[in-house]
């Protein structure tokens, strides 16, 4: 199987050439090619998703997408700034469903900000929409009102088939993870629960 491996910027190759050295232990027969996205994109072309990597990731089965960003370029027009490449990648590709998985082990309770008996044994899957709402709607930009002010805008938009999918997803999967139980120090409150899916 083929695998674009998208490194990114800031800790992004650090983390991505761990996530490689795992994949490769496995034996697994990937082939993996790397590709510059975000801001290493722009540095090597221009242009965060340059079209060497969007054809490398065309012709692989899976992405591993690092990060992206860094202070040295938020002073770049908003089409060249590095999240743009990821965004792009997102629409191309109709990647529209963002799992999100929060889990807690009773041995790091502690270390949350809420009372460890709130969140040991946490175990929840946040499904987020990815590719409609302000991420791509149009109109956008700035004009200025009739009053001589400036003002931004943006626009939310959604299509009764985008809506459909995400809740589709979010609901098949609940469905699969079936019920989660929370353990508490109190007995009275230890009880089954919702899926934890949320959408």
């Amino acid at each position: 199987m083929k695998i674009a491996v998208l490194p990114g910027d800031g800790i992004g190759p650090e983390i991505t050439a761990q996530a490689v050295r795992v994949l490769q232990a496995l034996n697994l027969g990937l082939e993996m090619t790397t590709a510059p996205v975000g801001g290493a994109g722009y540095d090597a072309s221009g242009d965060p998703l340059p079209a060497q990597t969007l054809a490398v990731c065309e012709a692989s089965r899976a992405i591993l997408f690092g990060s992206v960003g860094g202070p040295q370029y938020d002073t770049l027009p908003r089409a060249s700034r590095p999240e743009q490449g990821l965004l792009r990648l997102r629409k191309h590709f109709d990647l529209y469903a963002n799992l999100r998985p929060a889990l807690v082990y009773p041995e790091l309770a502690h270390a949350s900000s809420l009372k460890p008996e709130l969140v040991a044994n946490l175990d929840l899957l946040i499904i987020r929409e990815l590719t409609s709402d302000i991420y791509f709607g149009q109109p956008r930009g700035v004009r200025t009102t009739e009053s001589g002010e400036r003002e931004g805008f943006d626009t939310m938009r959604y299509t009764e088939s985008e809506i459909r999918r995400i809740a589709i997803t979010a609901f098949e999967t609940a469905r699969k993870r079936g019920p989660r139980c929370v353990q508490s120090t109190r007995p009275m409150c230890s009880r089954p629960r919702s899926s934890g899916v949320m959408w």
